[in-house]
């Protein structure tokens, strides 16, 4: 992702959204209105038409929605001008296509947003992050084993670290790609294991508990999300799977020197293995498949609350109820590999 405009600093794009006024947000507008205002891109790509004419494809979003852009004709000099990943200024109207609100832009221009800007533009948990915390906090609670205890100690008394776990995004795009999304993700999960564990008693639940309370915390350093949500340096050469088996060995080294506690034998092995095999397997990123019990069920737990927020975002996303864009399937969605159906059959 490329930050806010470095390149474009020497210009001054004076729109009549520079600054925020009230204004609908995409959950909230129908087909066929006009918008005029600030909103982040992501994705943007430069198409050929049948007929052999660029056009500008990308990903528009407000803290509500996120939703396909479509320039029919644009320059090439104007597309080089725009950010991959970052913000923009747009003209355009909305328009329903397969059943998605599709934005049809007249007008484009980078934008450096504002720090108020970028509360309206950026989506944020629903969640109040202090009692999702507290959540967290109250489940490392139950943890029985002295080590574990210490170890989550460790991390929670790391208020740099918290502060991150507590504001980062769980993706820049696929699930929970929102502020405090990381933090409401990894207590879902908790949550799952708290529920599930007692029907497997030869699972060790400190293990599974204290590894998804960990699998994800590399993102704290592989995502940047005060300017947009992007990748990092690091994250682009290290990734948040690396990264969080160095931070564990690192937490339980501190945790050692500080308390005396040391990890029983294999302990910190395992953990640092839920950490890299969590994604599952090599194609979808994980440096070994999952070779423990523990390590199998940390990787489907995350699995499931992953592709389910997936599968409830774009097959039933937030909008006013008030009006509908037909169609009962979504566009098919790349990274489930379906197209989803959206109708519930039971609602009213």
């Amino acid at each position: 992702m490329l930050g806010i405009m470095e390149n474009l600093s020497e210009q001054n794009y004076a729109h009549p959204m520079s600054t925020h006024t009230a204004r609908r947000t995409l959950s909230e507008m129908k087909p066929s209105e006009r918008l005029d205002g600030i909103y982040s891109i992501a994705n943007a790509q430069l198409g050929t038409t049948q007929k052999g004419k660029p056009y500008l494809r990308c990903l528009l979003g407000d803290s509500s929605l996120q939703a396909a852009g479509r320039m029919w004709s644009i320059e090439e000099s104007t597309f080089r001008r725009l950010p991959t990943d970052g913000f923009v200024w747009v003209e355009g109207e909305t328009q329903s296509y397969q059943g998605e609100l599709q934005i049809i832009i007249h007008r484009i221009d980078p934008h450096e947003p504002t720090p108020d800007e970028l509360r309206h533009i950026l989506p944020s948990s629903k969640r109040d992050p202090k009692e999702m915390f507290a959540e967290v906090v109250a489940l490392l609670d139950t943890l029985k084993h002295p080590a574990m205890q210490a170890l989550a100690k460790t991390y929670l008394a790391d208020e740099h670290l918290m502060d991150g776990f507590r504001t980062a995004p769980a993706a820049v795009r696929l699930h929970h790609a929102y502020l405090g999304g990381l933090l409401e993700h990894t207590l879902t999960l908790m949550q799952i294991t708290d529920a599930i564990t007692p029907l497997y008693p030869k699972i060790n639940r400190d293990i599974v508990m204290m590894g998804l309370f960990l699998h994800d915390l590399g993102k704290t350093r592989e995502l940047f999300f005060d300017r947009g949500f992007g990748y990092s340096d690091r994250g682009e050469l290290i990734g948040h799977l690396v990264e969080g088996a160095i931070m564990l060995h690192d937490k339980a080294q501190q945790m050692m020197a500080e308390t005396g506690t040391r990890m029983p034998a294999g302990a910190l092995t395992i953990l640092q293995h839920i950490i890299i095999s969590h994604h599952e397997r090599p194609e979808y990123g994980a440096a070994k498949i999952p070779s423990s019990p523990e390590a199998v069920l940390v990787s489907l737990i995350d699995n499931l609350d992953a592709k389910t927020i997936m599968a409830l975002s774009a097959a039933r996303p937030d909008r006013d109820a008030q009006f509908s864009l037909g169609g009962n399937f979504t566009e098919k969605n790349w990274a489930l590999g379906v197209k989803l159906y959206r109708p519930d059959p039971l609602a009213d």
